[in-house]
């Protein structure tokens, strides 16, 4: 059922930024360059989610082991995975297509990576700043990945829906199958069947536009995503990004490059910032050198106090909360103390995602936890929780089992 929300995948055409975005969100040194397919191999790397810690809340001060607590921010490790720059033609095997649909097949959610500023076309080339419409390679990215996905079933379509009706057999099982490497599920497929109006006892019928909507319909639902609208302070970005968001999409306006000189300059102890921060304060100014003021003062004019952030750590936190429905959860062995049995208070905090129970808790955390599995306790009221309890967000809960108590 609900499991934990292990990756989020970065998708875009070729130099749009996602490896700078990527860079900014991890702080993992990638091949970035100003040209189409600096990219090769899939980079993995750590980035953080973003949530309010219940230590204040809860009047207790916090120990955390598997995450960080800044003043009350709790940031919680989590995935990232930056594929090869997506052209048209992918489907078909251009570019490093067949890489790319390869790579990104197992994640939960996308960001789906444009220039805002409208200065790449298609192929990911140069072209003067504001001639290319970003929305058309959202269009693409989109299309290609529907494209292949499309290919996986049409490829033995006809015999296998005519097999299936003479058998009387589930085409929803047939579709599920095929697509079992994409994390497709069969109530997946049943919920877009249904959607859809297809006739699922006549399956040979269905017609090649109505088999790529069930693909689109898919990709919808199991891969939700969201559009980085990256080099948002640049002088042609403002108009894509309004036109962005009429066409309906979620987007996010976001500069990662500023964002990765705002980590660095933390990271050297240089200003006080952390990830999703709306500002950023300079620890000793007057340290600083001209070039570190300046491009300081620029990443503040230009993005922070227009945008209210540089958008990564949004983008990266709305695809968790929003697109997957994701809840932070707090494991306690000591209910009453909040803590582990050591005495870490608030010690561990576990993504999960939406409609996870009181059970899928008690497995992530411990194997043996869910095969003993009695109960679970509410640690800010005591109440007993059921298995089948729903998690919500910041939830602190203790697991009880009959062969151990975590």
């Amino acid at each position: 059922m609900a499991a934990t929300c292990v990756l989020v995948g970065v998708v875009g055409k070729p130099n749009v930024g996602k490896s700078t975005f990527f860079s900014a969100a991890t702080l993992k040194d990638v091949p970035r360059a100003d040209y189409p397919f600096t990219t090769i191999q899939a980079n993995v790397g750590v980035a953080y989610l973003r949530t309010k810690c219940p230590c204040a809340e809860l009047g207790v001060t916090d120990k955390p082991r598997n995450s960080v607590c800044v003043n009350g921010t709790r940031l919680i490790p989590v995935k990232l995975v930056d594929v090869a720059g997506l052209v048209e033609g992918a489907a078909e095997g251009k570019g490093l297509g067949n890489q790319f649909l390869d790579d990104v097949r197992q994640a939960d959610a996308l960001i789906e990576v444009v220039d805002a500023s409208g200065s790449t076309d298609l192929e990911g080339r140069k072209v003067p700043a504001g001639s290319h419409d970003p929305r058309k390679d959202v269009e693409m990215v989109e299309r290609e990945f529907d494209l292949w996905v499309y290919g996986l079933l049409a490829r033995d379509w006809d015999r296998a829906s005519k097999a299936i009706e003479q058998t009387r057999g589930r085409i929803m099982e047939h579709v599920a199958n095929r697509l079992s490497g994409l994390s497709v599920t069969l109530a997946d497929v049943e919920q877009v069947v249904l959607h859809n109006h297809l006739p699922a006892e006549r399956p040979s019928s269905w017609s090649s536009a109505q088999l790529m909507d069930l693909v689109s319909g898919m990709r919808k639902l199991t891969k939700p995503s969201l559009v980085a609208a990256n080099k948002c302070d640049l002088p042609t970005s403002a108009a894509n990004v309004e036109r962005l968001k009429q066409s309906g999409r979620r987007v996010i306006p976001c500069a990662s490059e500023a964002e990765l000189l705002l980590r660095r300059a933390a990271e050297r102890g240089m200003i006080r910032y952390v990830p999703g921060d709306a500002s950023f304060e300079a620890v000793e100014p007057a340290t600083l050198s001209q070039a570190q003021s300046d491009a300081l003062a620029m990443v503040d004019a230009r993005v922070m106090k227009v945008y209210g952030g540089t958008g990564v750590q949004q983008a990266i936190d709305e695809a968790y909360f929003t697109l997957l429905s994701a809840v932070v959860v707090f494991p306690v062995e000591d209910e009453t103390k909040m803590s582990d049995k050591d005495g870490n208070v608030l010690p561990d905090a576990y993504v999960m995602k939406g409609g996870s129970t009181a059970l899928d808790l008690a497995r992530k955390v411990h194997g043996e936890l869910a095969e003993t599995f009695l109960y679970a306790i509410d640690a800010r009221n005591g109440k007993r929780l059921s298995a089948e309890h729903v998690l919500g967000n910041r939830d602190v809960v203790k697991i009880v089992s009959s062969g151990k108590r975590g």
